[in-house]
């Protein structure tokens, strides 16, 4: 299949979302890619935290219109690579999706094993790993879940060019690599692409089947795309900051007026007091007053 085949005009689309968490935003175009390509009838995420890649996926399949059925599974509680957590990170998702994505995807937050149990073996067209990245912990996130896949199946494992202390991604993709039709991009923690199944899509089988100057040329396509998307968020992101600082700044401005102004009543009052003939009379006696307090210190 020609390289064209692969090149879709939706890999070029702007993602609607991006948090500070950045590791994924790179890869964002090849989501786009993904659900265009394989058109799968159900999507499943493990490890989704924030939602930077899984609202990109909703995205793809709503823009797309694809009869695209979505779960994201995370417990939200984090862990030793994500950090701790607590509920104010399910709840701002569920402000982002459900909104716009709740009519085809759902938030399902129990863990990967007791959410395995409630898809049928050979239902789920894409897997996107992206859990816990301990060695032993994600190549049993794959077993577990491989007889899930279908005869379409299509997995994405993320992390596989991350090698710092507790990362094992790397390990278990040198191992599945040779196993399965891969293809590795590097950019942005790198993502793997394993079809696994038997009847992957055609544009899946070209990607995978490309000669070493085609998949530095994909390669490279996708992390300038990616590249430019995570700039895009970011600025956006401080442009959106930047906003809030300069609404805050307004705010404390307004007090300082009102402030202002109240110290000015305040002042006009007192001089109104000073010229009125109740204190003019009364001055001797605040005289008297001031002079015994005086003389009482000394004594």
């Amino acid at each position: 299949m020609p390289l064209q085949e692969i090149f879709r005009p939706s890999i070029l689309r702007v993602p609607a979302y991006g948090s500070e968490v950045h590791s994924w935003h790179g890869h964002i175009p090849f989501a786009f890619w993904s659900i265009d390509a394989l058109r799968p009838r159900i999507f499943v995420e493990l490890g989704c935290h924030r939602g930077d890649s899984y609202l990109a996926f909703c995205q793809a399949v709503d823009e797309l219109s694809a009869a695209t059925r979505c779960y994201a599974v995370d417990t939200w509680q984090g862990d030793e690579h994500a950090g701790r957590y607590g509920d104010e990170v399910y709840e701002e998702l569920r402000r982002q999706h459900d909104p716009r994505y709740g009519r085809f995807s759902r938030l399902v937050r129990t863990t990967f094993d007791q959410a395995r149990d409630q898809f049928a073996e050979g239902s789920v067209d894409l897997l996107h790993i992206d859990g816990y990245h301990e060695y032993g912990v994600v190549q049993h996130d794959f077993e577990s879940w491989l007889s899930r896949m279908s005869a379409r199946g299509v997995i994405l494992l993320h992390d596989i060019n991350v090698r710092q202390e507790g990362f094992g991604v790397w390990r278990l993709w040198d191992e599945l690599r040779g196993a399965y039709p891969s293809f590795a991009f590097l950019h942005s923690h790198g993502l793997g692409v394993l079809a696994v199944g038997r009847e992957v899509p055609d544009a899946v089988g070209a990607l995978a089947g490309l000669d070493q100057e085609g998949r530095r040329e994909v390669e490279d396509l996708f992390a300038r795309l990616g590249e430019a998307v995570r700039y895009d968020l970011e600025n956006r992101r401080l442009r959106a900051a930047l906003a809030e600082r300069q609404a805050e700044v307004a705010r404390l401005q307004g007090q300082v007026a009102d402030l202002s102004g109240l110290t000015d009543r305040l002042q006009q009052a007192v001089e109104e007091t000073r010229r009125s003939t109740s204190w003019k009379i009364t001055q001797p006696l605040r005289l008297l007053r001031h002079l015994v307090r005086r003389s009482r210190s000394q004594g």
